[in-house]
């Protein structure tokens, strides 16, 4: 099954408040447009206080067997990914006390994470749910990452869930923030995660939290240029090449998140999702908009020169919509 859909943020960043609820308005949404997949970016410390890994309060997990079995309901497939995991998160990471990528005791609170919830939801059908390990680890040097020890984490990671589950599918983000393909792990048997972002200067246009959008010009496409080369339907197929050799290799490959700011013209954002839309369904690849509502998102994303329409309350953008639907590749 290849798998479309939504990101939805209702456990995104932790600030001291419960998990958002169920919307259950929005996966009704998925389900009436043939939708299969919501992928549900987590932080930890909605679970953990004070760095206290190995006790969490497992009242908490009871918000995502709801989210599950709303999703199940409705026959879409949920995808639970750490988005800050102990020890590293690709947003504000030096709110972590420890280093995933160094520290023994942040490794092995991941592990013993990552086993927990292979106990909670054990016979539970992959079709059903995933675990995606961690969101978009870090640029290859940065917090003494090196692929060799992602490579180990990854692996001890995946070795501890399938003795406990078997059976469990189990996805890995690319590096370098989800934008490197990972050929070391092409045998490792899980689905490869990668990131549709680039050119970061069109989707990423006067984003605030990222140094790179000082000094931008207002984006155009296709033509533009970024990092030495000039963007356009071939260029987005020379950027995701590495991670076609690690099909041919005997991956899986999903694009877990993509997007565009709301800063960007919305006749610019859509004639770029054309083509990168199109170039992964020629590569029978599946994908999950960044994010549902939102400055990301297909309702209410604020892009200048958006025309919306009405959707049982949603302020929907229909060309994007319509985009995503004819870009699909139904099995």
């Amino acid at each position: 099954m290849i798998k479309y859909g939504f990101n939805f943020l209702w456990m995104f960043v932790h600030h001291g408040q419960p998990p958002a609820p169920v919307a259950e308005n929005e996966l009704d949404f998925l389900a009436d447009h043939g939708f299969n997949f919501v992928r549900i970016p987590t932080d930890y410390n909605f679970w953990t206080k004070d760095f206290d890994y190995f006790h969490p309060n497992e009242d908490v997990f009871g918000h995502i067997d709801r989210y599950l079995a709303a999703c199940r309901e409705r026959g879409l497939h949920m995808c639970l990914n750490l988005h800050r995991a102990p020890g590293y998160c690709i947003n504000r990471n030096d709110r972590e006390k420890h280093n995933l990528w160094v520290d023994e005791i942040a490794q092995d609170a991941f592990v013993f994470l990552w086993e927990t919830f292979a106990r909670r939801y054990l016979g539970i059908s992959s079709r059903e749910l995933s675990f995606d390990l961690v969101n978009e680890p870090a640029d290859i040097g940065q917090y003494g990452l090196t692929r060799d020890r992602h490579e180990a984490l990854m692996r001890r990671t995946i070795k501890a869930i399938r003795a406990i589950d078997p059976q469990r599918e189990i996805v890995l983000d690319g590096l370098g923030g989800g934008n490197l393909a990972m050929p070391e792990l092409a045998d490792a048997g899980v689905v490869h995660s990668g990131r549709g972002y680039q050119p970061m200067c069109i989707s990423h246009y006067q984003a605030e939290w990222w140094k790179g959008h000082e000094g931008l010009q207002e984006p155009f496409y296709p033509g533009i240029e970024w990092m030495g080369r000039v963007w356009n339907k071939e260029t987005l197929r020379e950027f995701y090449q590495p991670w076609v050799d690690v099909q041919n290799m005997g991956a899986q490959i999903h694009i877990g998140e993509f997007g565009c700011y709301d800063k960007t013209h919305n006749d610019v954002a859509l004639a770029w999702f054309k083509d990168l839309l199109g170039l992964f369904k020629d590569l029978k690849w599946g994908y999950s908009l960044w994010n549902f509502k939102g400055a990301f998102g297909i309702v209410e994303h604020g892009r200048p020169g958006t025309v919306y329409d009405d959707y049982k309350g949603f302020k929907v953008d229909r060309k994007l919509l319509e985009l995503y639907l004819e870009n699909r590749v139904i099995e």
